[in-house]
């Protein structure tokens, strides 16, 4: 387990770099903020958590599979690790942050689907600001 990357991966490279074109400007895994967020958008106050189906357990997805061997470590890993994704969502969201979750299988699929939705999750994010809720 020592080999599992938890900073650049490659979907999260991958992220950044359509973003980057995109012309958006972030920063990356932030100590400051709660879970150190993979990357950070401080102009529009969202941190992106790109995660991975296997260790983030994304329901419905092919890639959330649990190893047949000493099953019940690997369920008290996984939600350990889901627990500790929802709280540190909390703590941003408490902080007045917007929290952005895009999954490795959403890159893998369709990487310029993956940059639309967080497109549109900001330009959602900055009508609200301008014009309250909508």
């Amino acid at each position: 387990m020592s080999r599992i990357r938890g900073k650049d991966t490659g979907p999260e490279l991958t992220l950044r770099k359509l973003l980057h074109r995109a012309g958006y400007r972030f920063r990356l895994h932030r100590p400051d903020l709660p879970g150190k967020p993979d990357i950070v958008l401080s102009k529009y106050r969202t941190a992106i958590f790109v995660h991975g189906c296997f260790w983030h357990r994304h329901e419905g997805c092919a890639g959330t599979t649990t190893p047949s061997t000493r099953r019940e470590f690997w369920l008290a890993k996984f939600e350990g690790t889901v627990e500790r994704d929802r709280r540190k969502q909390r703590q941003l969201e408490e902080l007045g942050w917007q929290v952005i979750t895009v999954w490795e299988c959403e890159i893998d699929s369709d990487p310029s689907t993956a940059v639309k939705i967080v497109a549109d999750q900001l330009d959602m994010e900055c009508k609200r600001s301008y014009f309250g809720n909508i």
